[in-house]
């Protein structure tokens, strides 16, 4: 057994900076990075995943903040869920706020990080669905240097992390704009998603943007659902919606998100599933508009 475990811990590193860590995974291409780590062992302990080497983040300070920059907020990849959910952080970014508080148990949210959330891409987690509304884009460090691309091009394998990249940043656009963010579990208090959405009313862009988490691998956009809203809002005036609106809403965002097959009745499951993103859309609405 202590044979064993001095081999396992000469395959952990622990850099102290990004340049480190980079350099660390370019000399070892079969490592895989770890935050918290609270979905990488959870796959460790049950089997499906025996990673040759890890390269542990944690004590890379310059990643476990945020600061200002050009109209944004860059976040670092490093900031666990607990520290995201606390007040002064709620001023900066809310519906961020929120779906970190809803992330899980505290043992969870303590650990587990914005960049863990976005490189394990589970489809339940909760700040995706946030960070595709707001249109967040990712800063990678590489051995080739940095480059920035849209979230969601991350998530779809539009642009997957190349070999020895690590997720440093997400530059969040820091709106002047109600922001709302709701989710249904299947059991009282935080746990997994069943539906999450995102909503942002954005009055300098008069834009509406929604985004739907848990339902599909990635989190989905409405778009025609998304422009038919802001048409009907008078921009120069209340921004208010009559209640009907705000239903008719949630029902085109739940049928563009989990939609009909043409001859082929849905389960009563997908039927169910409509219904949670239909209710929580138009929850989400009205709230923001609120």
């Amino acid at each position: 057994m202590s044979t064993y475990a001095r081999q396992e811990a000469a395959n952990v590193t622990l850099p102290s900076s990004l340049d480190e860590a980079v350099a660390a995974l370019a000399d070892m291409p079969s490592a895989v990075p770890v935050a918290g780590g609270t979905d990488l062992m959870a796959s460790v302990n049950s089997g499906l995943l025996r990673p040759a080497a890890l390269v542990g983040l944690g004590r890379i300070s310059e990643i476990r903040g945020w600061q200002y920059a050009d109209g944004a907020a860059l976040l670092g990849a490093g900031l666990t869920h607990a520290r995201m959910g606390r007040p002064d952080f709620a001023a900066l970014i809310p519906a961020l706020a929120a779906a970190a508080r809803s992330a899980g148990p505290p043992q969870i949210r303590n650990a587990g990080t914005l960049g863990g959330n976005i490189a394990t891409a589970a489809p339940t987690g909760d700040a995706l669905p946030v960070l595709a509304a707001l249109e967040a884009s990712v800063i990678l460090a590489g051995p080739e240097g940095d480059r920035e691309l849209p979230v969601s091009h991350l998530l779809t394998g539009m642009d997957p992390l190349r070999p020895g990249e690590l997720l440093a940043f997400v530059r969040i656009p820091l709106l002047h704009a109600p922001q709302t963010f709701l989710k249904a579990t299947g059991r009282t208090g935080p746990g997994r998603a069943v539906a999450s959405v995102a909503l942002v009313v954005d009055p300098a862009r008069r834009q509406v943007r929604c985004s739907v988490g848990a339902v599909a691998p990635v989190p989905l956009r409405p778009l025609e659902a998304e422009q038919w809203v802001a048409g009907l809002i008078d921009w120069d005036g209340e921004r208010t919606l009559a209640p009907e609106a705000c239903t008719a809403f949630g029902e085109y965002v739940a049928a563009a998100c989990i939609p009909d097959q043409p001859g082929v009745e849905l389960p009563p499951a997908a039927v169910q599933l409509r219904r949670t993103v239909a209710a929580l859309s138009r929850r989400a609405l009205g709230r923001a508009l609120a």
